[in-house]
């Protein structure tokens, strides 16, 4: 066979033009390819560094050594297996990891743990438990304040929060008078709108909050 070239096939050696490319394609692929010698040696993973972080939780002092990248929902939840604190979102979006610092209301998913040290912290199991109800707790279980329950541990932290705020005075979005907090539904639906409840049981929670606050609608 005639190459276009005029060349033949095979050559006065008696190498193929098939056996020349295929040489060729070695060849190339050996120069491009780096060696396994040259790849640097993958180093092991260095730990994270961790820190001391000291909370008191539902009145207990706890010790803690924690990735400073941790959570407060993450160190309560993971670190100290207080479950009931609940991850929703982890976006600061739902109200399910609301806790009580300081007294309080925030988004445990929003904030680290580290930023809390020394801090006293309550969880839905430091506001009552299954022998000694608190009166909020009682009142989600009379008025049906709940269905599925993923939302009412922080629910009932955020219920207990924000009657404190009206009663320290402390305004919403909707106070009239800024100098006298008054207690309405409009201010429930309005101090709770961070704590979503999928199952829809919202007259039933702001029935439970009016009857904490003693005040029927």
């Amino acid at each position: 066979m005639m190459m276009p070239d005029g060349i033949s096939d095979e050559g006065m050696d008696g190498m193929t033009r098939r056996t020349v490319l295929t040489a060729g394609a070695a060849a190339a692929a050996t120069l491009t390819t780096p060696s396994a010698a040259a790849e640097p040696a993958a180093r092991p993973a260095a730990a994270p560094a961790r820190m001391p972080v000291r909370l008191k939780v539902n009145g207990r002092e706890q010790g803690l050594s924690l990735d400073p990248r941790t959570t407060l929902l993450d160190a309560l939840r993971e670190h100290l297996h207080l479950t009931g604190t609940k991850k929703g979102c982890d976006h600061g979006q739902c109200g399910a990891c609301t806790v009580m610092v300081e007294g309080r209301r925030i988004n445990s998913c929003l904030t680290l743990a580290v930023m809390h040290d020394g801090e006293s912290v309550t969880t839905i199991e430091g506001i009552g438990t299954p022998g000694d109800l608190h009166p909020m707790q009682k009142a989600f279980i009379a008025h049906d304040g709940y269905q599925c329950g993923y939302c009412t541990p922080g629910q009932i932290c955020s219920a207990v929060a924000m009657l404190k705020e009206i009663e320290q005075g402390v305004p919403s979005h909707v106070t009239a008078d800024l100098m006298e907090v008054e207690f309405s539904d409009a201010e429930i639906r309005e101090r709770m709108s961070g704590n979503i409840c999928r199952c829809a049981a919202y007259p039933n929670i702001v029935a439970a909050i009016r009857d904490v606050a003693g005040r029927r609608a």
